[in-house]
């Protein structure tokens, strides 16, 4: 008798223990699912607009958003990474610092479960991140090159101004440009220096460029925060009327630039395409789906004083 008694009493004790334990994960059970936004800087308008698109889609599928900034710091980079393994997020919605060194960094959630999807720039590496959501850069350059080419009559004399060398989008910017531009003999590039995709350091480089050769015509710039920088250059030279300035992103100041008529053109850029797309893509891929593509392009247009009226900051007007 005494035995049945205890075996109830063991049985007695545990059911009330489930019970117990099932009554304290119930808030968990109910907090949403987090979602880590990380971005290379936001120390530029345009990759704030990408934040922002990226976490507002997030939380309108029903995700608790985080933004890390990585400082375009590889390490600090790393560490938000460390915090998010640890804080068992989700899903990544990435904006990498640098096409190589992220890489590891992406490995390491794949390894601990946690889908990376990548926004704007890209990792040099298949398979580690599940979708990588891109601009077109080469052939957005393509076309900015042509109309380059087009503006300066075939003849003259540019510089250019190259942004993060560690990353593929600087690379295949310039080689979109130079497939186009380096087919005519009567162009010549003066000057190549790395502004980082930085409005201030361009300013600086310009100054420095604009010493060496006085006379040029026209600079390339890798981004529009450079080319705002690059025009800041020319201005305070007194250059701003004779040097032909030409951008890349489709960002706020560069877009009423163009349409004032002080830079000449810039690639209009998508990023809330972009963010928007690699927030739906972590959801389907929580919901079950695992058929995506490594790399997704997303058209860059050009856009200059014919067509401004188009377009508005990192987009088309509605």
């Amino acid at each position: 008798m005494a035995k049945k008694c205890f075996a109830w009493v063991v049985v007695l004790f545990i059911v009330l223990l489930t019970i117990g334990c099932g009554h304290r994960e119930q808030p968990a059970q109910g907090q949403k699912k987090k979602m880590a936004v990380v971005i290379s800087t936001l120390n530029n308008p345009w990759f704030v607009v990408l934040k922002d698109a990226a976490k507002a889609r997030a939380e309108e599928l029903g995700y608790q958003a985080d933004v890390f900034d990585s400082q375009n710091s590889p390490a600090t980079e790393a560490s938000h990474f460390d915090t998010i393994i640890d804080g068992k997020y989700a899903a990544i919605l990435f904006n990498p610092t640098d096409a190589q060194g992220s890489i590891a960094s992406v490995q390491r959630a794949k390894d601990a479960g946690i889908p990376t999807f990548c926004m704007d720039r890209e990792i040099s590496a298949s398979g580690v991140a599940v979708s990588q959501i891109l601009s077109d850069n080469f052939s957005g350059c393509v076309a900015l090159g042509q109309y380059f080419v087009r503006k300066l009559g075939e003849t003259g004399t540019y510089v250019e101004l190259l942004g993060l060398l560690g990353d593929n989008n600087t690379k295949n910017r310039s080689d979109g440009f130079h497939s186009v531009v380096d087919n005519y003999p009567g162009l010549k590039m003066v000057g190549q220096q790395t502004a980082d995709f930085d409005r201030t350091k361009a300013m600086e480089v310009m100054e420095s460029l604009l010493q060496a050769h006085p006379d040029v015509n026209a600079v390339f710039c890798g981004n529009d925060a450079m080319a705002m920088g690059a025009h800041r250059a020319l201005v305070a030279a007194g250059k701003d009327t004779q040097v032909m300035v030409f951008g890349f992103d489709g960002a706020k100041d560069v877009v009423e630039e163009i349409r004032a008529g002080r830079i000449v053109a810039t690639g209009m850029q998508f990023p809330k395409t972009m963010a928007k797309m690699a927030a739906e893509s972590a959801d389907q891929y929580l919901k079950g789906k695992r058929d995506f593509p490594q790399k997704v392009p997303v058209a860059v247009e050009l856009v200059n004083a014919e067509n401004i009226a188009k377009y508005t900051a990192y987009g088309r007007s509605e």
